[in-house]
């Protein structure tokens, strides 16, 4: 295999696990957070952190770094290519979304694991925080079928768009 199928089997790779671990992990913890059981969220908050820091973390590295490298092989000019560059658009505003959504989902990890230790129910705070959570994964999980039909289909996009990406 030579090294360009090899960073675009990692890249493709790596963009599975950042949707899939991404949906799986929201999946998880939007029903555990109305399950009713103080026990399950502190397990499933658990899990999604170090589904993030094993899976996702590493996955958001890798994808903008083979994806570049891979434009870069391919002769498409990153700023000037308009469906690359509205990718790469929706990809740091997914970003710009699940920087808070790590902070919020530790933060409300902290506080189920506390109300667990001290037999107390969670805090108004994990609510709010859960409430926020849920709305910036909402935004990035948008975003995210949209950079996949980008990647695969390359399409012409109307020169209106075409226009406000060059600037």
């Amino acid at each position: 295999m030579n090294t360009y199928l090899l960073i675009k089997t990692l890249h493709i790779v790596s963009s599975v696990l950042l949707a899939g671990t991404g949906f799986g992990s929201a999946f998880y913890l939007f029903f555990a957070n109305r399950s009713g059981s103080l026990a399950a969220q502190v397990v499933v908050c658990r899990l999604v952190k170090r589904a993030d820091l094993w899976f996702t973390t590493p996955a958001v590295i890798i994808q903008p770094l083979s994806g570049l490298w891979l434009a870069n092989q391919a002769g498409w000019p990153l700023l000037s290519t308009p469906w690359l560059a509205l990718g790469l658009a929706l990809y740091l505003f997914a970003g710009a979304c699940w920087l808070p959504v790590v902070w919020l989902q530790l933060r409300m990890s902290d506080m189920a694991e506390h109300a667990l230790a001290s037999e107390q129910a969670l805090p108004a705070r994990y609510w709010r925080y859960a409430r926020w959570w849920e709305g910036l994964g909402y935004a990035a999980f948008i975003a995210m079928p949209i950079i996949f039909y980008l990647m695969v289909a390359k399409p012409e996009l109307p020169p209106s768009l075409t226009l406000w990406l060059s600037r």
